[in-house]
């Protein structure tokens, strides 16, 4: 259902010479989907950020009331040339979010056409820095993390599914994806009954989950360890956040090479799109909001750890 898709992507991404605009291309067919590309620059290169709107029958695009869905592709870039050559580990979260744009955009193409508002951000960068992290080095990006929250966390936004490789880690050792528990403006939630829900209707398996902690939901630049940035839209809006982690059983560098799976691209490319109708039609929650009001009143608000220590306030 979302292989060809994934494919599509894959092809498109795997290029020295890929950008915004050659993504936009890839969308240009179909009438209703917009999208914009915007070049960014920051210290050390370059960046295209995208944004695809794909309007929904009663989205609030239109005037109507049904929820605006976010899909974030979250990386640091697609390759990491010249040191690297071709596509990097790190390029899963930028497939991702193309190739649910674009099997979205397909369905409605065909007619299925979703009620709420889908919007998915990501960016392009074949020649993104490196920068060492523990076990694995990490790819780095040419702007920072505060640019890439402005272009990829918009306020449209409902509920976010954040697409991220997170394979260079020994904290998750199965290959294919898994789910984060659910952040909201600080706290850290139970994972969702629903999101579990469609992971096994998806994958056909049982669900598989990952932790985190205080320090991923924190904002980078703070010198605290982070699994990766695969939680960093959380510090960028009130909405809930749900991080979608393409992995693996070893540890792979976010800057290995051939390192790209597929199918297990296509699989969390399937769970966003599920998870997009359902939100999108009311039947999926990211949290229980009884829950989190009682939270709340016992604990005061968290919203500190979405700023505090950030790299622009240092």
């Amino acid at each position: 259902m979302t292989l060809k898709q994934t494919m599509i992507a894959l092809d498109a991404l795997d290029d020295a010479n890929a950008t915004g605009e050659k993504v936009k291309e890839l969308l240009g067919s179909y009438r209703d989907v917009t999208v914009e590309v915007k070049k960014v620059t920051g210290e050390k290169g370059s960046t295209d950020f995208i944004k695809i709107m794909i309007p929904g029958t009663e989205g609030k695009a239109k005037g109507g009331s049904a929820a605006t869905f976010g899909i974030v592709g979250r990386l640091g870039g697609i390759g990491a040339r010249p040191t690297r050559t071709g596509l990097v580990s790190d390029a899963d979260g930028a497939v991702a979010a193309v190739a649910s744009a674009l099997k979205l955009a397909d369905m409605q193409a065909k007619g299925d056409r979703l009620k709420g508002d889908v919007i998915v951000t990501t960016h392009i960068c074949p020649d993104a820095p490196t920068r060492p992290h523990e076990p694995v080095d990490f790819m780095d990006s040419p702007v920072d993390i505060g640019a890439m929250n402005a272009h990829e966390v918009l306020p449209e936004m409902e509920a976010v599914l954040s697409i991220d490789t997170t394979k260079g880690n020994r904290v998750i050792n199965h290959k294919g994806f898994a789910i984060s528990p659910t952040v909201k403006e600080g706290y850290i939630l139970r994972v969702s009954e629903d999101l579990l829900r469609i992971m096994e209707m998806t994958t056909g398996l049982l669900p598989v989950t990952f932790p985190i902690t205080m320090q991923d939901i924190t904002p980078y630049g703070n010198d605290l360890y982070h699994i990766n940035s695969i939680l960093q839209p959380a510090v960028a809006t009130s909405a809930p956040v749900v991080g979608v982690a393409v992995t693996t059983q070893s540890v792979v560098p976010g800057c290995g090479t051939g390192a790209s799976h597929e199918v297990d691209i296509a699989a969390a490319v399937r769970f966003a799109v599920e998870t997009a109708k359902e939100v999108t039609n009311g039947t999926c929650a990211f949290y229980d909001e009884v829950e989190y009001e009682r939270i709340g009143k016992l604990y005061g608000s968290m919203k500190t750890l979405q700023t505090a220590g950030n790299a622009q306030g240092k």
